[in-house]
C-alpha cells in the first residue's frame, strides 16, 4: 500500500513543503473540537490533526486503514490518555448510527472512488447537533496543470481522484446535498479549506 510506505517519510515532506498549512489545519480542526465532546478521526494518517485534537476533547478515536502511518500516529499520541488508535475502513464504518460529537477526515476525499458515499457514512455517525469537520487541499492544479507536489505523489503511486478549488468544493457538497455547511481556508503554499457539516 502506498501509504504504508511513505508512512516514515510523510511528516518530513509535508512540514518541509507546506509547514504553515499542515500546522495550522490541526489547530483550526481542533478549535471547532468541545471538551466534552467524543470525536472519530478518519485516515488520521500520522496524526497531524490528532495530536491537536486530543488535549480539546473528552475522547479521541484516531482511525486509518494504514497501519504504518497508525504507527506514526501512535507514537505521537502516546501520551494521551484519551486517545484510542485503531484500524478503520472509513468506507464502512464499523460503528452504529449517532456515536460520535465531532467526526473529523483530513486531506482524504480527494483520494476516493466514491467520495460521497464516504461523506454519508461520516454523517451517518455524527450525532445530531453534532458536526462533520472535512479538510482538504485546494488549488492543487496551477494554470489548469496539476502540481509538482501532486505529480510527484502519484509518481509514487497515490492517485487523486479528484482536485478541488474553492469553488468546486463548495459545489461538491451541494451536489451531495448537504446544505448546512460552512468553510474555513487555512492559507499556504498548498493551502486547505475546512469544510463543517452541520448535523
Amino acid at each position: 500500500m502506498f501509504w504504508d510506505k511513505v508512512a516514515i517519510f510523510y511528516d518530513l515532506f509535508e512540514n518541509l513543503y507546506n509547514r504553515q498549512v499542515y500546522v495550522n489545519m490541526g489547530k483550526a480542526v481542533a478549535g471547532l473540537v468541545g471538551v466534552a465532546d467524543e470525536v472519530l478521526e478518519c485516515a488520521c494518517g500520522t496524526g497531524a490533526i490528532s495530536v491537536y485534537v486530543a488535549p480539546q476533547c473528552k475522547h479521541l478515536t484516531a482511525t486509518d486503514c494504514s497501519e504504518k502511518m497508525l504507527k506514526q500516529a501512535a507514537r505521537k499520541l502516546k501520551d494521551f490518555s484519551n486517545v484510542e488508535v485503531r484500524t478503520l475502513d472509513m468506507t464502512f464504518i464499523a460503528y452504529p448510527d449517532d456515536s460520535f460529537d465531532k467526526v473529523v477526515a483530513g486531506n482524504v476525499i480527494h483520494l476516493l472512488d466514491n467520495p460521497v458515499a464516504v461523506v454519508d457514512e461520516l454523517v451517518r455517525v455524527c450525532k445530531p447537533g453534532g458536526k462533520v469537520i472535512i479538510p482538504t487541499y485546494i488549488n492543487i492544479q496551477v494554470d489548469g496543470k496539476e502540481s509538482f507536489v501532486v505529480r510527484l505523489f502519484e509518481k509514487a503511486g497515490a492517485h487523486f481522484k479528484k482536485q478541488f478549488d474553492l469553488d468546486s468544493y463548495k459545489a461538491f457538497f451541494q451536489d451531495a446535498g448537504y446544505d448546512r455547511v460552512t468553510y474555513q481556508v487555512v492559507e499556504g503554499k498548498m493551502p486547505c479549506a475546512i469544510a463543517v457539516i452541520a448535523k
